[in-house]
Order: C-alpha cells, then structure tokens, then sequence
C-alpha cells in the first residue's frame, strides 16, 4: 500500500512539474506553481526558511521521501530504472554495494564550495531540479550550444546510471541527496528488517535500487534509503516493516518487527509527502514571411554593454547569484523574451533578448514561477516602477519612410512615452527627424527594439542596468 501511494503521488506531481518546464501547464499553474518553490536548492537560494525546516522535518520523520516523491530527477529515474527491470532477467539486479564516500562527499564539498563562492555555472549543473528542467526546456525548445551540451551531457548521464544501477546518480553525485541523508539517517520513521521473520532470501536486497540493504548483516544503509518501499511490497515474509524507529521495542532487538506500528508509518508517509512524468510537446517552426511571402529576414541580438535581466530581479550581480538555471522562467515566457545565456559566465542561466517579443508591461509570469527568489513576485503595477535598461539609438541603421522623416515605430509603440520624434537641427523646420530617448521615462521592456522594422539589427537597442531603479 505504501508503495502504490508513494507512486501515485509521485506520478501526479512529476507530471505537473514538468507540464510546467514544458510551458504548457495554463490552468495548472494556478495549483502547482508552488511545486518548484518546493525543491531544495531554489528554497535555499530563496531563502525560503519555511520551506528547508519543512523539507529537513519531513527527512528526520519520514526519510528522504523527498528524492522518491518530490524531486522530479529522482523520479525520472525510477521510470528509468522501471523500464531498464522490464527486460528478461534483470528484475532482480540489484545488490548491496558500499557507499563511494570519497566521490559522494567530495562532490557535495565541491557544491557548497561553489555554492558561497557564487559559482553559479558548476551549482546548475549539479542541481537536480535544474537539471531536469534544462533537459525537458531543451529537448522541446531551442537552446545555447552550451546549454544543449551540458543538457544532453546531464541527460546520458544520469539515463546510463539509472538503467545500470537504479538510484547511483542520487547517492553518489546528487548534492542535494546527500545533504538530506544528514538527517535521513536519523528518520524517525524507516523501512525495518524483522531479524525473527528473515530467511536471507536477498530478494529485498536484489530489488532495492538504492543499493542500501545488507541482508547478510541486517542492516540498512539509511543515508541512501529513498524510501520507495520496493523492500516491503516483495518480503514474502513480512520481515520487512516500515516502522517507528526507537523506543524500547527498538532497543530489544537490531530490527525488530512492529506490525502495530504500520499504520503510524503510513500516516506519517501520507502527512508527510507531498509533488509531480510527463507529457511532451513539439513545437511548430513556421517560417515568417510579408505581404509578397517574401522571407523576412529575423533579427539577431545586439551586443549589450550590460546583460538584461528581467524586471523583480534586483540587479544582475543578484540575478546570477540566485539563479539556478532551472529554465522554468524561459518555459513561461509568453514573448519569448527570455532565453538561455551564450555567456560562459552566466551559461545556461537566462537572459533578456528582443529578437522574438519583448516584456509586456501586463505580464508578470516569470515573477510568478520563480523558485529561487531571482526574480521576486511583482504586480503589473509594480513592474512600470522599475528600470532595467535604456535603449539606444544607432542613427546609421534608422530607416526612412517619407520624406525624409525616420519612420518613428519606436515612439509610437513606446509604453512608457519615453520615445519621441525631433529634429536633427532644432533650428532647420526641414531638418531630419530622429528617435530621442528619455532615459528618465525608458524602463527597459524592449518595446521599440522589437517593433523596429530595421533588419538584421534593430536601429535602436537596450543596455541593461547592473543595479536596476525602482521608482
């Protein structure tokens, strides 16, 4: 029963998380947008103290239900595993293997070095809620060739461990895995082994893809032990129990059994549990073309003095240093505005770019999605008090319409009216009329770069600001 619950939650959680990569979620948003605000590192990153003493409780009741239930690699690596045991002869694959200390814990020191360092690139790489939304946005959407590699890298790997050893990426590289078996190994609550009911029959050992029970020695690695109850639904003897772990019933025997105590487990794994495979879909490229279908040649992105990051973001220097990379803000994007950065300083972390859209001053949607606190929540009021960037003019590539006038799309889309029209030589009534930007008024939503109809570059383009400007 266990089991089945724990699969059940997990699948309806798994599938909604990633609906929410996929930027196809609508209505669910609205009952699952707190799945990431939920995963451990965006919650750390967020400083979201409710939510890490939330996770670290439910470790040091339940056990790390977290890796079998929440964390969305961690599913996806059960169905790995799942399908990988639906081939002839290798449902009972698994056996007892010692923990790996020096890779687990050398990994997780090199984490939490880069973590207060501020090495951003090396701590999405590693993080598995990241991870797993890098490769679902990247196999749906296009991507940086960084981004891709490192997605298509995190993918092999983790694919390869999991239909080879089930749960190896989660209990030997995953960072956030072995933060959690710091208190898991203490669970009040854990799978058990009835030392009277055993008969040595290994089949608990060879079904648990943690790799974690010694059923030679009886004993249970609980830092490992992701709690996916495989151990308890094949004992044939019932000497698999999960049970409350001390008291005097505990004392009296290595592992006793406590039938009693079952439901108590249950009702602790059902208390305590709680998210989110999937559903993918393809994209469509249509080619763009005029009035005549005469191709439009698409824009390409300027080179900015300064990165833009997205309005709620305090600055760049606290944008990148929250952000994980995770792409669930690239998979909401209505405008295409945001997308993976090119820049081996900020790699695979987004970045603003006009090219396809721009940031609507109505839209709030990556500040509603956001898990890491990189960019806070904002109402569409709040967003026109901000200054992220300022546009810029580059007369050369500005196009004439009629006589002699600049065409002026800029001034006249401006939301903020921070654009206008005025004569080259304010002494000559003749005189060319030009795009002058108000740099007090223009807050950066990239409105006129857009709209600009000059191609391959647009005529007038915005730098980003590294401290942004809240009126």
């Amino acid at each position: 029963m266990l089991r089945k619950t724990r699969i059940a939650l997990a699948a309806v959680f798994f599938i909604a998380i990633t609906l929410l990569f996929l930027g196809i979620s609508g209505e669910l948003t609205k009952w699952f947008g707190w799945l990431p605000k939920i995963q451990f590192l965006p919650a750390v990153l967020a400083v979201n103290v409710g939510v890490i003493l939330l996770l670290v409780v439910l470790t040091l009741v339940c056990g790390r239900i977290y890796c079998s239930v929440i964390c969305p690699m961690g599913v996806y690596q059960d169905i790995v595993s799942w399908l990988s045991g639906q081939r002839k002869g290798k449902k009972m694959r698994f056996h007892f293997t010692k923990e790996i200390k020096w890779l687990r814990y050398g990994i997780w020191a090199l984490f939490v070095i880069a973590l207060i360092a501020g090495i951003q690139v090396f701590v999405a790489i590693l993080a598995p809620y990241s991870a797993y939304g890098r490769m679902i946005r990247t196999a749906i959407a296009p991507a940086s060739t960084g981004t891709i590699i490192v997605a298509a890298v995190t993918f092999l790997v983790v694919t390869i461990l999991a239909w080879i050893g089930g749960r190896t990426y989660c209990n030997t590289v995953c960072p956030v895995g072995t933060t959690l078996s710091f208190f898991s190994r203490f669970a009040l609550f854990r799978p058990m082994i009835d030392t009277e009911k055993c008969k040595s029959c290994h089949v608990c050992e060879k079904k648990c893809k943690a790799s974690c029970i010694d059923i030679d020695n009886k004993k249970i690695d609980y830092s490992r032990c992701v709690d996916c109850f495989n151990c308890l639904d094949n004992c044939k003897f019932g000497a698999m129990k999960y049970r409350f772990a001390y008291g005097k019933a505990a004392a009296a025997e290595p592992q006793p059994a406590a039938p009693k105590a079952t439901d108590a487990g249950r009702r602790a794994f059902m208390a305590g549990a709680a998210i989110a495979v999937g559903s993918a879909a393809l994209k469509a490229q249509t080619k763009k073309l005029d009035g005549g279908l005469a191709a439009i040649i698409d824009k390409q992105a300027p080179e900015r003095t300064t990165p833009l990051t997205p309005f709620g973001s305090e600055s760049v220097k606290d944008f990148y240093r929250r952000c994980t990379a995770c792409q669930l803000c690239v998979s909401n994007c209505p405008n295409d505005v945001l997308r993976p950065s090119t820049s081996l300083e900020h790699l695979m972390q987004p970045e603003m770019s006009y090219e396809k859209g721009y940031c609507r001053p109505e839209c709030v949607k990556c500040s509603e999605v956001c898990p890491a606190g990189a960019i806070q929540p904002l109402t569409p009021q709040e967003k026109t008090q901000f200054h992220i960037g300022t546009a810029t003019v580059d007369r050369s590539l500005c196009v004439v319409e009629k006589d002699g006038v600049k065409c002026g799309n800029c001034a006249r889309h401006c939301p903020v009216g921070a654009i206008m029209m005025v004569r080259l030589n304010p002494d000559d009534p003749n005189s060319l009329r030009i795009p002058a930007v108000d740099e007090t008024k223009c807050i950066g939503c990239g409105a006129c770069e857009n709209l600009c109809p000059s191609r391959p570059y647009s005529a007038i383009h915005v730098n980003g600001l590294q401290v942004h400007i809240k009126e």
